[in-house]
């Protein structure tokens, strides 16, 4: 048996990390195949050195553009590397166009895929990772689901539950050994803040950023959520984000400190600490939930609904007095809720599954 893990963002080498780590474990044959979508390898290998990971065998270092393509030179990238490694089974994680490539490049040659995070939905079909999910899901023979509802929801679309999975989340181990090195992270001593005593902001998704109305609302929103909580809010800015605050000529407002991009244990610490966190990121919600840190999510749908039902997290959307009203009711919360993303033993529950089923 052979195994192919293929990832391209910083997310997916996170949530990853437990399984290339059981593989390694477990004596498994495999290689780790980095499309460098977005950006380069070497941007991202922090995260591999963070995360104690061994190098990526292969690097494509797609870069950015549009969905296709991105997702063709993918495709032509992964597809050559497979016929070459002919592994039993290709692993993929998550929503983005090198999970849809990866999935589609195995699926083509008829290789075996296992889907990570199989089962979620936010039912929206403007967003490109809601069409990724569902094509991968429905071209996978293994579905890894990180929540029960995850598994009900695949059931429900007609896939065979023998297919499926009930795993947990891999986060939940990687935050639970990372916190013990994100510990001695000097993030939080370089922004001048002491623990609690400001609010987190990520923003990055195309369909907030690339729209400078939606984009402007949630500036405004900030400089709202700052002028009345007087709490300052630490923004690390994403390569994309900061291009399109140039393109669009718009300025960060008062009360806002961006700092450059961070590797994973800095921004770890950073989530930790903060009052209160908002961003448009899936990753991050689930984090903040895991890490009992109130979130406001700056979307008005969300794959991760378990941390809503569980009152972990908000939806505002943009506009600048939804974000206010989305800060004040999450503030106004213990932060006392139920972990939904499992036990932290997601990464080897998923090697074993493959084990005893490629044997």
């Amino acid at each position: 048996m052979k195994v192919a893990i293929i990832i391209g963002t910083r997310p997916e080498i996170i949530k990853m990390s437990p399984i290339i780590k059981g593989c390694h474990e477990y004596g498994v044959n495999h290689f780790v195949l980095h499309t460098g979508q977005h950006y380069s390898y070497e941007m991202g290998k922090i995260f591999f050195d963070e995360l104690k990971l061994p190098i990526a065998k292969y690097n494509l270092n797609i870069g950015s553009g549009s969905h296709a393509e991105e997702t063709g030179r993918m495709l032509v990238g992964i597809e050559k590397v497979l016929l070459e490694e002919n592994p039993s089974i290709v692993l993929v994680l998550g929503d983005t166009n090198t999970v849809l490539a990866g999935a589609l490049g195995a699926a083509k040659l008829g290789i075996r895929v296992g889907h990570i995070e199989a089962g979620e939905r936010n039912y929206d079909r403007n967003m490109p990772e809601e069409i990724n999910r569902i094509v991968t899901d429905h071209i996978s023979d293994y579905l890894f689901a990180s929540t029960e509802k995850a598994g009900e929801i695949l059931m429900k679309e007609g896939i065979a539950s023998e297919k499926i999975i009930v795993t947990g989340s891999t986060i939940v181990e990687v935050i639970t050994e990372s916190l013990k090195i994100a510990k001695g992270s000097t993030a939080l001593a370089e922004t001048g803040l002491d623990t609690k005593a400001y609010f987190l902001a990520t923003f990055h998704r195309q369909e907030n950023v690339d729209d400078s109305q939606r984009l402007s609302g949630i500036l405004a929103g900030l400089g709202a959520v700052y002028k009345e909580f007087n709490m300052p809010i630490v923004c690390p800015v994403h390569p994309r984000t900061k291009d399109r605050l140039k393109k669009f000529g718009l300025s960060i407002p008062e009360g806002v400190k961006t700092v450059a991009p961070l590797g994973y244990m800095g921004f770890l610490s950073l989530e930790h600490h903060a009052a209160l966190i908002l961003t448009d990121s899936g990753g991050v919600q689930m984090e903040a939930c895991i890490l009992q840190v109130p979130c406001v999510t700056l979307r008005e749908t969300t794959e991760w609904s378990e941390t809503i039902e569980v009152g972990a997290n908000t939806l505002s959307g943009c506009g600048a007095d939804d974000i206010i009203k989305g800060a004040r009711l999450m503030l106004g919360k213990r932060n006392k809720w139920g972990n939904p993303f499992g036990d932290g033993t997601a990464g080897r529950k998923t090697v074993e599954f493959i084990l005893s089923k490629e044997k």
